[in-house]
């Protein structure tokens, strides 16, 4: 099991909707993350859109993400919240994570 913690950015404007939709994540969405080794993923949020994510994943980000390409309702997710990032044209959500690099841990 590996920790990640990530960054991203939102238009901060859409702040409400963002929030709004991650408190009524499509139960088929949830299913295919749980499918695909992400636990206990939670996402935080700073006023002015900057985003960070943490997950724990089996292996790495980059493989829990692989999974989630191949599935179809990720594809449909990825284009509905694409709207709220401060993205380039036509790239994912999900392709824009910036991953940290863990410098401290205790349990």
């Amino acid at each position: 099991m590996k920790r990640v913690g990530f960054l991203m950015k939102i238009k901060p404007e859409v702040m409400e909707e963002y929030t709004h939709h991650h408190a009524n994540v499509w139960p088929e969405m949830l299913d295919a993350l749980r499918k695909h080794g992400w636990r206990n993923y939670s996402i935080f949020a700073k006023d002015d859109g900057t985003l960070f994510g943490y997950v724990e994943v089996d292996d790495t980000l980059d493989k829990a993400l692989e999974g989630m390409a191949g599935e179809e309702v990720n594809d449909r997710w990825q284009e509905f919240m694409a709207p709220y990032f401060e993205i380039p044209e036509g790239a994912r959500p999900d392709q824009m994570m910036i991953e940290l690099t863990q410098v401290f841990y205790t349990d």
